[in-house]
């Protein structure tokens, strides 16, 4: 039997997180979109309330949610701000493929402290010359007795500057080309980590990005993540975990201008009557909407499939680019509504415009969830 209807606990789980983004993340999202400040009181609440590192087994003190119920969370918390909630919700790409191949020390070292207190993480795999092509990875594990020597650069990475590890992908065989490529656990204190300074980025600022570099740093070979050549694997199977929620976060962006955008219709006059009698508007605000619910049942059916055990590849990347670009689009269209004051950032459309176009870029561009759908659909076919 198919239903659209949250259990209790789904919906007690969203009310908890839109209260949160009503009460502690907008009324300081402003002020952290303009200053680039690290929003640490926002994590510290989010952490004291339980909205945070959702998945973590309960083996290792985590509530052990589910995809579908972290993407209700997800959704309200970027309708506070998507800069906030990216900062909030970062932890997970790094958790999962820690998690997923981790040993029970890693978990037990890494993942559990968590739980504990507010700590950060980041997964620390694009590169300056590798980002959605990650076979063009130049960064470098070599054996050296019981630990490897690890050098090279990553750059982008969410919650660099802030988080205590990494999760980090190198060569270890570079002639094994993708089999090749083996996960770390590295820690942002060991010698020869340096990390750069923070990126001043058109939207999302909120959120904490730099660039790492590793200068023989020496990483015990107990902190290798899964089996070497396996990270490769790791690192793109966690995609299926964090892609929906991604698509949730741009589902709950286009909710907020969705919201604002209807909201000014109702009141900004044009010609005697309210621009939402105008059929221009109210056409631009409908699709608005249908988009949203649309790019929304993406979301569920990918988060669905991954809790069920399914392989949600294909439908994660659906929902990651049908609600990238709808979120986007809908920002766009949102600016057109309040027409000049719309491109004022006294007015909240500004900001969620800029904040929007992240979504076509990162976790995999909108043109790469393209690639991934094709060759989903053609493998399938054959």
């Amino acid at each position: 039997m198919i239903g659209f209807s949250p259990t209790e606990e789904q919906d007690a789980l969203r009310s908890l997180a839109h209260d949160f983004a009503e009460k502690e993340i907008r009324p300081v999202a402003a002020h952290h979109d303009q200053t680039g400040e690290f929003p640490w009181p926002v994590i510290r609440a989010a952490h004291a309330v339980g909205i945070m590192n959702t998945h973590i087994p309960e083996k290792w003190g985590g509530l052990g949610l589910g995809c579908l119920e972290a993407s209700m969370i997800a959704e309200e918390l970027a309708w506070g701000c998507t800069g906030i909630g990216t900062a909030l919700e970062a932890n997970g790409l790094a958790l999962e493929p820690v998690i997923a191949g981790g040993s029970d020390s890693i978990l037990e070292r890494y993942v559990a402290p968590m739980t504990a207190e507010p700590r950060m993480a980041a997964y620390a795999v694009t590169e300056p010359g590798a980002g959605s092509d990650v076979a063009g990875m130049r960064t470098t594990a070599t054996r050296k007795g019981d630990r490897y020597l690890l050098n090279g650069a990553k750059m982008w990475i969410t919650n660099a500057g802030v988080a205590d590890w990494y999760f980090v992908v190198a060569y270890t065989d570079r002639d094994a080309k993708y089999k090749g490529m083996t996960a770390f656990v590295v820690e942002k204190g060991w010698k020869g980590v340096e990390v750069g300074k923070k990126e001043w980025n058109l939207g999302q600022r909120a959120s904490d990005t730099r660039g790492i570099t590793f200068t023989d740093v020496e990483v015990p070979e107990e902190n290798v993540i899964g089996k070497v050549g396996g990270g490769w694997l790791l690192a793109m199977g966690a995609f299926d975990h964090t892609r929906p929620l991604v698509s949730s976060a741009a589902v709950g962006l286009a909710r907020a201008a969705f919201e604002h955008a209807r909201q000014y219709a109702t009141e900004r006059k044009s010609m005697g009557t309210a621009i939402a009698g105008h059929q221009a508007i109210s056409f631009l605000i409908a699709d608005m909407a249908k988009d949203i619910e649309a790019a929304r049942l993406l979301v569920r059916q990918a988060a669905w499939m991954k809790d069920s055990g399914q392989r949600n590849t294909m439908y994660a990347s659906m929902a990651k680019c049908f609600a990238a670009d709808t979120a986007h689009r809908v920002a766009t269209d949102a600016v057109q509504v309040f027409g000049g004051y719309g491109y004022s950032s006294e007015y909240p459309v500004e900001k969620l415009l800029r904040d929007s176009k992240i979504f076509q870029i990162y976790e995999g561009t909108s043109q790469i969830q393209r690639l991934i759908i094709a060759k989903e659909l053609f493998e399938r076919a054959r």
